[in-house]
C-alpha cells in the first residue's frame, strides 16, 4: 500500500513531528510560528501574535504576522491557488526551492501541510493588496474554497493561521505554557525589534504578555547569566558569507557548569550539532595556543575541552541556506561544512581578542587552569572512590529492593521519595521486573556545586551504584541495569523540587540515559473521586470537573498530596501497573527546561524569581500552604 501526501502524514505522524504526545502537539504550533518568524528574518514582519483558546477540551492556536501574506495567485500548472497547494501538498512551499527565503526555519515545504494534515481544522486568512482572503481545511483536505472576505488597510498585509490539533491523532490536548513562553522569549532575543504578543484566553480573565528585545543577544546573555557574577566582559563574534551568517556572544561567570544555547535559523538545536562542535574545538585551540605563547600555561596541567567551558555562557545563532537536521524535529544540525566555518571564524576572532585584551585574557586562563586543577582533584577523588568500591562492584546498596529479572530490557526501577512511599511501592510492585530505590530528603544541587561534592553525597552514591552505569570517566550507558528509570515523587512542591534536582543531575552527568529514552516520570493521581462503591482516579485538574459532572456532584473528592497516602493496591492500580499507568518520557528538551526552571526558582536572584512567578502565577492549579 502506497500513501501519498496528507494521507501519509496522518498514517505516520511521528516521522514529521517526532511523536503524538505533548511534544508533537506543540510542535504543530512551532511550525506555524517558525513560518511567521521567517517573514521577520526576511525583513518583512515586525509583529507576531500567538493566541491560545480552548474548544471542547482541546487547545486551539492562532498565529498572526504582518508579513507579505501567503501567495494566493493561481498556479497555472495545477489550476489551484498557491495557498491551497502549500497547505495540501508536501514540498510545495517557496522555501523548498529558496525562492522567497534566503534562510528559513520551517520544514522546507512540508511544515504547513503537516499542520493541516494533523489538525481537525485549519483556517487561513491572508491580507494582501487591501483585501482579505480566507480558506479552510480539515485533516489535510480542502474544506472550503479560497474566498475574498472584504477590504482591509492597504498597509495591513499579513497572514493569520488558526488550527485545532486533531484529538484522533494526539494523546495530549493542551500546549505547555512554560515551554511556549520560553520559546517566545528566545525568538524575541534572537530578533531584536520584533514584537511578539502572547494572548492566553484558555482561562479567564485572559492574559496578554509582550516580548521585545532591543539589544538582542546581549539581552539574552543577561537573562541566562541571572545571579551569576561575570568574570570578563561579553565577547561578541559575527561573520557572514554568501550562504551563512553566525552571531555569537560568550562570557565567563563564577559557576562550574557550561551553558551553550544554539540556534539555526532561529530554531533551538537542543542537541547541538556541527556548529556547536566547531565552536568547542575553536575555543579549546584558541585558549591553549594563547596560554602557551604567552607563558600562561601551568606546569603539569594539560587543558581539556571541558576546562575551557567551565562557567561559560554562550549563545550561537547561525543563519544558513538548506540546513540538514537529524530528524524532522530539528534538534541537531548535521551540515559538515558548518563545522569548519564556525571553527575557523571563532578561532581567528577569539585569538585576536585574547591578544588585544591581555587583562581579560589573564582572567580567562586563570579560570581555565583552575578548572583543570579541579578536574584533576576530582579525578583523584573518583579514583579513590573506585578503589573503595563506592560506585562500582557487585555489592548493591542495601536500601535497593531489586527485582529478580536480570535482563535490563525487561527491568524497571522506581526512584521514590521517602520511606513511606518506599514501603507502599515495595508492597505494590511486581518483584519479578520492578525494583524500588528510596531516596531520603533532597539530593545535592549539582547545578552550582563542584564535582568533589558529589562524592560526599550518599544519595547520589546510592543511585549511581544502583543504576550500574558508573560516572564520569567510567560512565557507560550500556551498563544500565534498567531500561526504564522512573522518577516517582509526591504531587506537591517538595516532590517537584526533588524531581527537578534529579533531572538536573541526570542531565549533567548521565545525559546519554536521557538521549536513549531510559528516563521517565511517573504520574500518580491527583484525586480520588468516590460515589458509593464506584471509584475514579483523576490525573489532572482539567479532568476533575468532567468526572464530577458524571457523578452529578454527588461524590467525595480526596486530594492526594503524597504517595504514602495510597495503600499498595491503589498505588499498583494507578501508578505502577504497565496496563493502566501514565508515564512521561523525558527528552533532552524537557531536561533543559527543568534545568532552566531550577536556576530561576531556586537560585539567589530574587528579582528573576519574582518576575517568573508574576508571569505564571495565574497558571497555578494547586498550592501547598
Amino acid at each position: 500500500m502506497v500513501l501519498s501526501g496528507t494521507q501519509g502524514v496522518r498514517k505516520r505522524p511521528a516521522m514529521y513531528i517526532g511523536s503524538t504526545s505533548s511534544t508533537g502537539f506543540i510542535h504543530l504550533l512551532y511550525e506555524v510560528l517558525d513560518n511567521a518568524v521567517d517573514e521577520a528574518i526576511a525583513g518583512y514582519a515586525k509583529n507576531i501574535s500567538v493566541r491560545l483558546m480552548n474548544e471542547d477540551g482541546t487547545d486551539v492556536a492562532e498565529i498572526s504576522d504582518d508579513g507579505r501574506g501567503i501567495p494566493i495567485d493561481i498556479i497555472p500548472k495545477v489550476g489551484k491557488p498557491a495557498l491551497e497547494v502549500i497547505f495540501t501538498s508536501l514540498h510545495s512551499g517557496a522555501k523548498f526551492e529558496n525562492k522567497a527565503y534566503k534562510v528559513s526555519g520551517g520544514l522546507h515545504g512540508v511544515g504547513l501541510t503537516v499542520v493541516n494534515s494533523l489538525s481537525e481544522y485549519t483556517e487561513v486568512t491572508v491580507r494582501k493588496g487591501g483585501k482579505a482572503y480566507r480558506q479552510r481545511f480539515s485533516r489535510g483536505v480542502v474544506a472550503s474554497d479560497l474566498e475574498e472576505t472584504g477590504a482591509v488597510d492597504a498597509q495591513g498585509n499579513g497572514t493569520t493561521i488558526k488550527f485545532k490539533p486533531d484529538k484522533e491523532i494526539f494523546s495530549a490536548s493542551s500546549f505547555d505554557t512554560i515551554e511556549l513562553t520560553e520559546r517566545l522569549k528566545d525568538l524575541a532575543y534572537l530578533n531584536p525589534g520584533l514584537r511578539i504578543k502572547f494572548i492566553d484566553e484558555r482561562n479567564q480573565p485572559a492574559k496578554e504578555t509582550e516580548y521585545l528585545s532591543k539589544n538582542g543577544l546581549a539581552d539574552f546573555l543577561d537573562y541566562l547569566r541571572g545571579d551569576s557574577q561575570p568574570i570578563i566582559r561579553p565577547i561578541r563574534i559575527s561573520k557572514s558569507t554568501d550562504n551563512m551568517k553566525v552571531e555569537l556572544i560568550m562570557q565567563y561567570v563564577n559557576t562550574f557548569t557550561e551553558d551553550i544555547i544554539s540556534f539555526v535559523n532561529k530554531i533551538k538545536t537542543a542537541q547541538g550539532g556541527t556548529h556547536v562542535t566547531g565552536f568547542r574545538g575553536a575555543l579549546t585551540r584558541a585558549v591553549t595556543t594563547y596560554s602557551q605563547r604567552n607563558g600562561k600555561a601551568k606546569k603539569g596541567l594539560t587543558i581539556e575541552g571541558d576546562d575551557t567551558r567551565e562557567g561559560l555562557i554562550v549563545v550561537i545563532s547561525l543563519l544558513m541556506q538548506n540546513p540538514e537536521f537529524e530528524g524532522q524535529t530539528k534538534e541537531k544540525l548535521g551540515n559538515s561544512a558548518v563545522k569548519s566555518f564556525i571553527e575557523n571564524t571563532v578561532y581567528s576572532e577569539l585569538s585576536r581578542y585574547l591578544e588585544e585584551n591581555p587583562g581579560e585574557a589573564s582572567k580567562v586562563t586563570e579560570k581555565v587552569y583552575a578548572a583543570a586543577d579541579a578536574r584533576e582533584s576530582a579525578r583523584r577523588a573518583r579514583e579513590l572512590a573506585r578503589k573503595k568500591g563506592i560506585f562500582e562492584g557487585a555489592i548493591l546498596p542495601g536500601k535497593l529492593a531489586d527485582c529478580t529479572e536480570t535482563n535490563p530490557e525487561k527491568c524497571e526501577i522506581f526512584i521514590v521519595e521517602g520511606e513511606s512511599a518506599a514501603g507502599s511501592s515495595k508492597e505494590a510492585r511486581d518483584r519479578f521486573y520492578q525494583a524500588i530505590l528510596p531516596l531520603r530528603g533532597k539530593v545535592l544541587n549539582v547545578e552550582k556545586a563542584a564535582e568533589e561534592r558529589i562524592f560526599a553525597n550518599a544519595e547520589l552514591h546510592t543511585m549511581v551504584t544502583a543504576l550500574g552505569t558508573g560516572i564520569k570517566e567510567s560512565f557507560n550507558p550500556d551498563g544500565a541495569r534498567y531500561r526504564k528509570i522512573i522518577l516517582l515523587t509526591d504531587a506537591d512542591v517538595d516532590g517537584s523540587h526533588i524531581r527537578t534536582l534529579l533531572l538536573t543531575f541526570l542531565y549533567r552527568y548521565m545525559k546519554p540515559l536521557i538521549e536513549r529514552g531510559y528516563i521517565f516520570i511517573g504520574q500518580p493521581p491527583l484525586y480520588k473521586v468516590t460515589k458509593g462503591k464506584e471509584v475514579r482516579y483523576v490525573y489532572s485538574d482539567q479532568q476533575l470537573p468532567g468526572i464530577m459532572d458524571e457523578f452529578e456532584g454527588k461524590c467525595s473528592v480526596q486530594r492526594y498530596k503524597g504517595l504514602g497516602e495510597m495503600n499498595p493496591e491503589q498505588l499498583w492500580e494507578t501508578t505502577m501497573d504497565p496496563k493502566k499507568r501514565v508515564l512521561k518520557k523525558i527528552t533532552i528538551g524537557d531536561a533543559e527546561l527543568a534545568n532552566t526552571m531550577f536556576t530561576i526558582l531556586m537560585g539567589i536572584d530574587v528579582d528573576q524569581r519574582r518576575r517568573f512567578l508574576e508571569e505564571h502565577a495565574s497558571e497555578v492549579k494547586f498550592l501547598d500552604v
